[in-house]
């Protein structure tokens, strides 16, 4: 089955609803319920009456719709904490032996796109994929963040309060005014993402998960921004969990500030200035001034380290370089040549370190035809023979790595 046609079937079959379905090629789709255990404390929420203050005719639903955007307390947005995952299974297998964790990108809604490439990777590597949603992404956001009328009241009222925003867009407006206002929900948001996977391998090893067998192979697979989740992961390497784990990385790998993610799919710029003078230019003066995310960052909690550690090129340079050595043979990275959003030559740097001598594998592959780092892979009809080769360049070379 080619590329687009496998995405439109998926598209239209796959569901959360049942908790077991048969799809394409004789896997079976499965559904599982997962809550989210709160660690931490956290941030806030951030009173808006003088954010409103710079735009009096506001009306009383716009003000409700940024309201709700900048004031919600975290710890009570329900989808975030009790949600469903999908895992699909390779034909013949109701128990995985090796299963292959995938992560998605920033600001994603849905998961429409990645399903061809679990069902992919499920079918040529025999292993099962699991589609993990990281905190308020995916189906762990409200689906207010995703209504057209209140986002599109949003997004007039922040034009108005920064005039001189670029790239702001119903599609990016919710994650844009969320950050914008409490740019530490990044940190803890990947922290509670990773806190849920480990819970989730911690099941696995118990002998708790019914498709998944206690000593699988786990492994990972990540696009984008996934792989700070996914570095963060392997290079802390809890209870020796992952010390065989093999990881892909497709579109991702630099630290924090060699990103740049201004686009209307993912920040818009005022977000992403402040996002960038939080976590690279000022972010010990805010450990000194917020005591919780100095405990997590300051170097006694080895998650909290290791993640931190990916958010400056410069900074902990060595530590980060050592740790890449110590996970090198068991990482595999292809970035694209037209990506402007993660160039291939920061990931590159990023993951073979400064001296481009640390053992991970980085592709560089281009496409004949337009795509972007938010679709490299576009569902176009007159493209769809150039995509189908392109799609299936990039997953021979995924599989090859994880092998059968």
């Amino acid at each position: 089955m080619r590329y687009q046609e496998l995405y439109n079937e998926l598209k239209q079959s796959a569901t959360f609803g049942p908790d077991s379905l048969p799809i394409v090629g004789g896997m079976t789709l499965r559904n599982f319920d997962f809550q989210s255990r709160i660690r931490h404390q956290f941030p806030k929420s951030v009173a808006v009456d003088g954010i409103l203050a710079a735009v009096p005719t506001a009306s009383d639903q716009e003000r409700s719709d940024i309201r709700h955007l900048i004031s919600a307390q975290d710890s009570d947005i329900h989808e975030n904490l009790n949600f469903r995952y999908h895992l699909i299974l390779p034909p013949g297998q109701d128990k995985a032996r090796k299963v292959i964790i995938l992560f998605h990108g920033f600001n994603e809604k849905q998961w429409h796109e990645y399903l061809p490439w679990a069902a992919d990777m499920a079918l040529r590597t025999g292993q099962a994929v699991l589609l993990f949603p990281m905190a308020f992404h995916m189906n762990r956001a409200p689906s207010t963040w995703t209504d057209i009328r209140a986002m599109n009241r949003v997004s007039k009222l922040r034009r108005q309060i920064h005039p001189s925003v670029i790239d702001s867009s119903l599609s990016n407006v919710a994650i844009s005014t969320r950050l914008h206002h409490l740019p530490e929900r990044f940190i803890w948001s990947g922290l509670e993402s990773y806190y849920d996977v480990m819970d989730l391998v911690d099941g696995i090893r118990a002998g708790k998960h019914p498709a998944i067998q206690a000593d699988a192979d786990i492994n990972f697979f990540s696009y984008s921004v996934g792989s700070f989740l996914g570095l963060t992961i392997l290079m802390t390497n809890k209870n020796a969990n992952f010390s065989r784990s093999r990881y892909a990385i497709f579109c991702g790998g630099p630290v924090f500030n060699r990103l740049s993610p201004v686009s209307k799919f993912i920040l818009d710029s005022e977000a992403s200035v402040i996002l960038y003078s939080f976590l690279v230019e000022h972010l010990e003066s805010h450990m000194r001034d917020n005591p919780a995310l100095a405990d997590i960052l300051d170097g006694s909690v080895p998650e909290g380290w290791n993640f931190r550690s990916l958010l400056s090129y410069r900074d902990n340079l060595k530590y980060r370089e050592e740790k890449l050595w110590d996970i090198g043979g068991r990482v595999y990275a292809i970035g694209l040549e037209q990506d402007d959003v993660v160039p291939p030559y920061e990931i590159h740097n990023t993951l073979r370190g400064s001296r481009g001598d640390i053992d991970i594998g980085v592709d560089i592959l281009d496409f004949p035809y337009m795509y972007r780092h938010e679709d490299p892979f576009p569902v176009i009809n007159r493209l769809a023979d150039e995509v189908d080769a392109a799609f299936r360049d990039t997953f021979d070379r995924v599989a090859g790595f994880f092998g059968s």
